[in-house]
């Protein structure tokens, strides 16, 4: 049975039409692929290698205070005197690495040694060891770091919950982003 020019045309129109819709939606694609590359960027980025951070509590003060914000860094090696970012378990707690793995580190007279070295600490405040229950030596594994507050009054930190594993060490952070008149690094 032949169709009738109207049926052509009709079917052509229809056709048309289909197509218009598709060069449309790929149109929309072709628009939308350059927002879902940089989302993945910034996922990526952010679950793998930088992500913010906010400071709570005085346990870093004079260095720093809390409701600050900073960029945590990932893949940063760590090394003594570093400010990094450790998981406790029931919270996350921002404290400076004070001794590192296999090391010694034994606090006497309200001072720090590490290896029967003096540490020179101008950031720290407060008492590190004054009293006596507060004295300590710790021969660190292989995995494991001694971190302290630099506010030493009043930090929960490797003195009380012990040395903490690499992996509870989340990355170091030395960039204050906010609030702005404090932008810059810290050491």
């Amino acid at each position: 049975m032949k169709k009738s020019k109207k049926e052509i045309e009709k079917v052509e129109n229809e056709q048309q039409e289909e197509k218009k819709e598709i060069s449309k939606f790929v149109k929309f694609l072709k628009e939308l692929i350059p927002y879902v590359v940089i989302l993945l960027v910034v996922v990526i980025v952010r679950v793998y290698f930088y992500t913010p951070i906010v400071v709570s509590g005085p346990s870093m003060n004079p260095t720093l205070d809390g409701g600050e914000v900073m960029i945590l860094d990932k893949r940063a090696k760590i090394n003594r005197f570093d400010i990094v970012v450790v998981d406790i378990g029931t919270e996350v707690i921002i404290k400076r690495v004070i001794a590192l793995p296999g090391e010694t580190i034994q606090c006497e007279n309200d001072k720090v040694y590490v290896n029967h070295h003096l540490q020179e600490e101008d950031w720290s405040k407060g008492t590190t060891c004054s009293v006596e229950s507060m004295e300590f030596k710790y021969e660190l594994g292989d995995d494991e770091y001694f971190v302290m507050g630099d506010n030493r009054s009043n930090s929960t930190d490797s003195r009380i919950i012990g040395p903490v594993k690499k992996d509870q060490i989340k990355g170091k952070t030395h960039l204050i982003l906010y609030p702005f008149n404090k932008f810059g690094n810290v050491k």
